[in-house]
């Protein structure tokens, strides 16, 4: 072998080496961040406040029956809190978080603002917590368990929630990620494969709590009026259900814009109770949201046969409720040393005060108290 091949095989030998290198970081890389991901999850368990807080649930849904006295809303309004606080950088509690010098807060992000609502009770559950169990449960831990209590206390399943989750000392951001009410199938499925989801179980399964609930006007009146600018109602909305809904939502011809905020149930049948009529309303074309119909009335949509499943089993519907959610509360949690404990889920806890020391030498020294 001459000079010249010599060389050429070397170069070979070492882009070879380059590139096997290269792989082997990528790996480890792929690994290291999977580890990290299952064991942020594993920390995560059903018995997590055990000892330091063993009547948080029972804290939680006391002030939860307290409030359904008086909103009989506020379950829905709770578990759409925790939803869409996980779908924006994970279940980590930042949806709560108020305007301040340094956050912006979520809650007036085009997908929240004057929609979301609950947070006076959110509050006083922390309150409640806090004065038992200082410093102990997280605000995305009391959404989670909110949430649970909330479908139970309607008529739905319940379940063991993992917990130990911590919250953020940020705002999520931007809440691109969120489904939105006129969003078509392919749109709602990218969504939930984005934030870590699959795109037929969980994204039924998690419509379904859509069968409690109300939503506004503005929501659904492009449905009524000028649908994708055809000048007439969407085809797949029963037609007694639209004349139904025009009547309710007519089209301000003073400018008063009032219309856009009146509420009307989500499910017309049972509106206050968690069971399976939100998937025999899809069937009958009775679906309130172009999001919620997309699941029945894509053609040749794998949602379709979902929806009949639960239409038919509410069982089946429940089953995959509580697997979807625990799959959904476990989207990216702090856990650990992660994060914080708020003490008031509005606001991000305050810095420890420093204190001053002297040391044999004189010198001041500043020491951060924790």
């Amino acid at each position: 072998m001459n000079s010249s091949q010599e060389k050429s095989a070397i170069q070979k030998k070492k882009k070879k080496m380059s590139s096997l290198l290269h792989s082997l970081l990528a790996a480890l890389f792929c690994a290291a961040f999977l580890q990290g991901s299952l064991y942020a999850q594993a920390q995560l368990t059903p018995d997590f406040y055990s000892q330091s807080c063993p009547n948080v649930t029972n804290i939680i849904s006391d002030i939860l029956v307290d409030a359904f006295t008086s909103d009989i809303r506020i379950g829905a309004s709770l578990i759409r809190l925790h939803f869409h606080d996980c779908f924006v950088n994970g279940c980590d509690g930042s949806l709560l978080l108020d305007n301040s010098a340094t956050i912006v807060s979520e809650k007036e992000a085009l997908p929240n603002n004057n929609s979301v609502r609950g947070f006076d009770v959110v509050d006083r559950m922390k309150a409640a917590l806090e004065s038992v169990c200082p410093r102990v449960v997280s605000c995305a831990d009391i959404l989670t368990i909110a949430s649970e209590r909330s479908v139970f206390l309607s008529g739905g399943p319940e379940w063991e929630i993992p917990l130990g989750r911590r919250d953020s000392l940020l705002s999520g951001g931007l809440n691109i990620s969120l489904p939105a009410f006129f969003d078509p199938l392919d749109e709602l499925k990218r969504k939930f494969v984005l934030v870590g989801l699959n795109n037929n179980t969980d994204l039924v399964a998690l419509s379904g709590a859509h069968t409690f609930g109300r939503a506004q006007c503005f929501t659904f009146i492009d449905r009524l009026y000028n649908f994708n600018g055809t000048g007439e109602s969407d085809p797949t909305l029963d037609a007694t259900f639209a004349r139904t809904l025009r009547r309710l939502c007519p089209i301000p011809t003073d400018g008063n814009t009032t219309v856009f905020t009146i509420l009307t149930d989500l499910d017309q049948n049972t509106p206050d109770a968690f069971d399976n009529r939100y998937f025999t309303n899809l069937q009958s074309n009775r679906g309130l949201l172009q999001s919620d119909q997309e699941l029945f009335s894509t053609p040749g949509a794998d949602t379709i046969e979902i929806v009949n499943n639960f239409a038919s089993n509410q069982t089946a519907f429940f089953e995959s409720f509580v697997v979807s959610m625990i799959r959904m509360g476990n989207l990216r949690p702090l856990t650990g040393n992660e994060g914080e404990i708020r003490l008031n889920c509005r606001v991000v806890n305050a810095p420890p005060p420093a204190t001053i020391t002297r040391s044999s030498s004189n010198e001041v020294n500043f020491v951060s108290s924790i």
